[in-house]
């Protein structure tokens, strides 16, 4: 009697220990492992499987022990069939028997199983099932005892499930902010950094590390503060109290470690813990470069347009109203010099709304409409090289394309813009006079045309942005000039439009040549 107590005391003992050990573990590995463990331990056997709820309701194994790999997926298809013929109530007997017919697949000398469910709340979370080779009666004691296990087992795996979704939730949070395009930082209550992401790092040129622990202001120096002072705001408390908290914006231009400087804006949001007291601030920091710069194009344009239209308009209505006088009688001769400057200026205002408006259609719709037909574009180059020569003295336009120039199918009205455009600039950038050469060459695929000119060239970032809308190269020529910024933004989208590519080669003092390649074969839609 007293050896039946001893062994007793001491299972309980070990069913103590075992459930501390269990409970004390948050990674759900090694929760079902020492589970596993402490059953076959318990229970005298020698496999044990734990099959745990997916979100689905389906029961999947997750822990073995016991079973070879060669085993596992017969094992693992043996549950995908165990509860999918399951009767609706499903009673131990049966799942007993259907568990002595998955034993025997792994080894006959199997005799006796054990399942017991692992529950939490009054909800089923999985199954422990242990196989042994021998068949043994147990005491209701003895099955409270296991099922006492299996319910602090439930708890364990409960628990490693729930820090395994937050682990998860974390590590992807974490991801999401290291590799968001904006720089991201976290800040304690003082203003210390506590995290801070790969983007902050590009931005600022300081390391993570470097910066981790350091206050806010020795790592975002401004070189200039346009609006916003994250510690006056929070001197005056302008992050509020929860549910009302309210967020502080500061945008300016950023000092970077390297001494150069980046335009961008900080949105400051604050973390208050359960009694509303300030724990951290997150700020998202994004990079206003290409804003700003987009919004001075924008400004440019204005200004631009502004002056190009009030040029034509003030022609029109200088010369009309100079005809319109009373006190004057006009010579036939004068009358037609006046009606042909009215109708140049109200053709130039018509090209610039034009181009506006297809510009405005292009960023909106994304294409040009054409009307095709058969283009020869060495006859469009030769036209618009005797118009353009009859506007300059200092230039020599040559045409170079050889006698067998084929014909493509195109927008003649539209490739003749492009080309007009090409040639404009190419006078316009050119003070000094010289040559500007109009020539093309065709293989079997594709035709080009190109137009050359001894100006003032390009440098390798102007190259690069030359064909952007709005853009206008800057300098003293460029001020002097007129230009909207549109003319070839519009030239490579008409070509573009043709299935055709558009590039440029240039130096600074060493002239441009524009490019356009054509291909010979395209189907329009």
């Amino acid at each position: 009697m007293l050896a039946l107590w001893d062994f007793r005391v001491r299972q309980r003992d070990f069913l103590l220990e075992i459930s501390r050990a269990i409970t004390a573990q948050l990674d759900l590995v090694e929760v079902l492992r020492r589970v596993l463990n402490a059953s076959l331990v318990m229970m005298a056997g020698q496999i044990g499987v734990i099959a745990l709820k997916d979100p689905n309701g389906q029961y999947r194994v997750r822990a073995t022990m016991g079973v070879d790999n060669d085993h596992m997926p017969a094992l693992k298809a043996h549950f995908q069939d165990l509860f999918a013929d399951a009767p609706e109530k499903i009673s131990y007997a049966w799942l007993d028997t259907r568990l002595k017919e998955m034993a025997a697949t792994f080894d006959t000398e199997l005799r006796q199983t054990f399942a017991l469910p692992l529950v939490f709340a009054g909800e089923p979370h999985g199954l422990l099932i242990v196989f042994r080779s021998y068949t043994g009666n147990s005491t209701p004691d003895e099955f409270q005892i296991l099922q006492s296990f299996a319910d602090q087992a439930a708890i364990a795996v409960h628990n490693a499930q729930l820090y395994e979704r937050i682990d998860h939730e974390r590590r992807q949070l974490a991801a999401i902010v290291q590799h968001s395009a904006d720089g991201v930082m976290i800040l304690d209550a003082t203003r210390q950094i506590a995290s801070f992401n790969r983007a902050l790092e590009r931005m600022t040129g300081w390391t993570a590390a470097e910066a981790i622990g350091r206050d806010l202001d020795e790592v975002i120096t401004w070189a200039r503060i346009e609006t916003g002072d994250l510690k006056r705001a929070l001197d005056d408390g302008a992050f509020g109290q929860p549910p009302h908290s309210e967020t502080v914006y500061v945008e300016g231009d950023l000092l970077r470690r390297d001494g150069m400087t980046l335009s961008i804006g900080i949105i400051y949001a604050p973390l208050f813990d359960a009694e509303g007291a300030l724990t951290n601030i997150i700020a998202n920091v994004r990079d206003i470069s290409n804003f700003r710069q987009a919004q001075e194009m924008q400004n440019i344009f204005i200004s631009t347009v502004s002056h190009e239209l009030k040029t034509p308009v003030a022609l029109i209505k200088g010369h009309a109203s100079t005809l319109r006088r009373d006190d004057v009688r006009w010579d036939d001769d004068t009358i037609r010099e006046y009606s042909g400057v009215i109708e140049e200026e109200a053709d130039r205002l018509t090209d610039l709304i034009q181009n506006l408006l297809t510009a405005t259609r292009l960023q909106s719709d994304g294409k040009i409409q054409l009307q095709i037909a058969d283009v020869w574009l060495d006859h469009l180059a030769l036209r618009a090289g005797e118009r353009f020569q009859t506007q300059t003295a200092t230039h020599t336009l040559r045409l170079h394309f050889p006698r067998d120039y084929p014909a493509i199918q195109g927008d003649a009205v539209r490739l003749r813009q492009v080309i007009d455009n090409l040639l404009s600039n190419a006078i316009k950038y050119s003070p000094d006079g010289g040559m500007i050469e109009i020539g093309g060459t065709y293989s079997a695929a594709s035709i080009t045309l190109y137009v050359r000119d001894q100006g003032v060239g390009l440098s390798e970032r102007d190259r690069e942005r030359v064909f952007e809308r709005f853009f206008r190269v800057d300098g003293a020529l460029s001020r002097k000039t007129q230009g909207t910024g549109l003319g070839l933004y519009l030239a490579k989208a008409i070509v573009e439009a043709h299935g055709g590519a558009f590039r440029v080669e240039s130096q600074l003092g060493k002239g441009s040549t524009f490019y356009l390649t054509l291909p010979r074969d395209v189907e329009f839609a």
